[in-house]
């Protein structure tokens, strides 16, 4: 049942979507790695970050989806930083994988008041794979339920580009990112699919602190993203509390993921624990399903591993966390 539940579900995602191209986005930016949805904060701070993630979907669940990635970014002089994201994904027979190389630079509104602005580019490179081999189980050489159109795998190679903008006042952000902002090549799969991938993404919080001595801060967000294709988005609305031991930190949150014409049908809802030590960073999260998968699936599990390395003092405030 399992199987077939999940073969039903990777169909229909397929002919809707499929050839999407997008890298799933669920908690991996809330541990303390904001780049991975926007190339506006490459540079922010004084070491090379460097951030390890593995994402499992729908535990329980034959050929569900797994995605790894591997961040890095680091600042470039005194007002720029450059990153780059390596990523594999795999999703039942569909496999992607590619690489997010950005460009940042960090411009000073205001010193005294902490406020900066910053702007971001990336280049992308996708290879997209649909891979048949699992469709022929009776071993004859013709996938099952032949369909003509389907006689070998196929692969397709994307480039595409995003763009973002950061505004940073005192505790406030707000991050606002277009994603794959060129149109989709058609001429590998169905013409009937939609050719417009670009995504949009505003993510926004505030770090709060009751006074400069205290340990804890507190940081509200809310992530909002929506599709261009057809128009459907959701939104996560997350709380993390830190506590701070001079330069080392232990945080908490809570996500809760809708979409937004659906509020109070949550499709995932989980905690999030992070720490940060010395040179090492850790963080794990736990997404509940509360959609139909709940019945077939533990839910989603996220890891978190990364370093800070090559610590330098910057004469610019811009580039400071």
């Amino acid at each position: 049942m399992k199987k077939y539940l999940f073969i039903i579900a990777i169909a229909v995602g397929i002919s809707v979507k499929a050839q999407e191209l997008t890298l799933p986005t669920f908690t991996q930016y809330l541990a303390d790695n904001e780049f991975v949805i926007s190339p506006a904060y490459a540079g922010i701070g004084d070491y090379v970050k460097i951030r390890a993630n593995a994402l499992t979907q729908w535990v329980g669940i034959d050929d569900a989806p797994d995605t790894q990635t591997l961040v890095g970014d680091v600042r470039l002089g005194q007002k720029s930083g450059v990153g780059a994201l390596f990523y594999n994904d795999r999703n039942g027979n569909t496999r992607q994988i590619g690489a997010r190389l950005s460009f940042a630079h960090h411009l000073t509104l205001d010193a005294t008041e902490d406020r900066f602005l910053s702007f971001g580019l990336s280049y992308n490179v996708n290879q997209f794979r649909l891979d048949i081999n699992n469709f022929d189980s009776d071993g004859d050489g013709q996938p099952d339920n032949f369909d003509p159109s389907i006689t070998d795998n196929r692969t397709t190679t994307n480039h595409n580009f995003d763009v973002a903008v950061l505004l940073r006042m005192g505790g406030f952000f707000a991050s606002l990112n277009a994603s794959n902002v060129l149109n989709k090549d058609l001429n590998v799969f169905a013409i009937n699919e939609p050719n417009k991938l670009r995504n949009y993404y505003l993510y926004t919080g505030y770090r709060y602190k009751k006074n400069l001595r205290s340990d804890f801060e507190w940081e509200p967000s809310v992530f909002y993203q929506i599709f261009e294709s057809d128009g459907r988005s959701s939104t996560d609305i997350n709380m993390k509390v830190r506590y701070w031991d001079f330069e080392d930190y232990y945080w908490a949150g809570i996500s809760y993921r809708f979409l937004n014409d659906q509020f109070l049908d949550p499709l995932n809802v989980g905690p999030m624990v992070g720490l940060k030590k010395g040179s090492f960073y850790f963080a794990y999260s736990y997404q509940v399903i509360l959609n139909e998968i709940q019945l077939y699936s533990s839910g989603t599990h996220m890891i978190t591993v990364g370093v800070d390395i090559f610590q330098g003092l910057s004469n610019c405030r811009c580039t400071m966390r």
